[in-house]
């Protein structure tokens, strides 16, 4: 039995599905930014890197990666602390240059606002935003996703780069937490 079946009640998105749809996002940013050579591809540490690593392979244009660590969330069942702080900040200057922030999920949409705000207010050329998974019924402020991979029902959810208290990132699929299982 592998360590994460004890906390898995379904698998939500298989390894092909998701595999599928990263392909299709990549095609998608390819032919939306194929006139630019100055794209930069901003990945949310820690749960976006799977989604960024697969999705940078799938734009075929030449592209810059970066990292910004942010947090809101403390350990165990998620529910956000309203304030955002960034933890690790960039190495690269974006003004001027074409800003794609890659996340893993939308939840709030508390920390992707001030993400989004941080960034602008460093004058990119053009912002937009592509996450994995949204959860548009958890929404609290309104923010626009340019690319989504896939809308989700609100369910707690971990693998493919989202965690259960900073493990299982790296299952190959995205799984339904069976919050019976959870320590109490």
């Amino acid at each position: 039995m592998p360590p994460y079946d004890k906390y898995l009640q379904e698998i939500l998105i298989d390894e092909q599905t998701l595999q599928k749809r990263v392909a299709e996002l990549g095609a998608q940013i390819s032919a939306d930014y194929g006139e630019h050579d100055d794209l930069v591809l901003i990945c949310i540490l820690k749960g976006g890197v799977m989604f960024l690593v697969d999705l940078s392979r799938q734009i075929e244009l030449p592209h810059e990666v970066d990292f910004l660590a942010v947090s809101s969330y403390g350990k165990g069942v998620r529910e956000t602390t309203g304030n955002v702080r960034i933890d690790m900040d960039l190495g690269s200057n974006v003004t001027n240059r074409h800003v794609l922030i890659v996340e893993d999920i939308i939840d709030s949409g508390e920390t992707l606002r001030f993400v989004m705000d941080v960034m602008l207010a460093r004058h990119p050329a053009s912002l937009k935003l592509c996450t994995l998974l949204n959860k548009p019924s958890r929404r609290r402020v309104n923010i626009p996703i340019d690319y989504v991979g896939f809308e989700i029902e609100n369910k707690f959810v971990f693998g493919y780069g989202l965690d259960l208290d900073e493990k299982f990132r790296n299952l190959r699929f995205v799984g339904v937490v069976n919050l019976d299982a959870l320590p109490k």
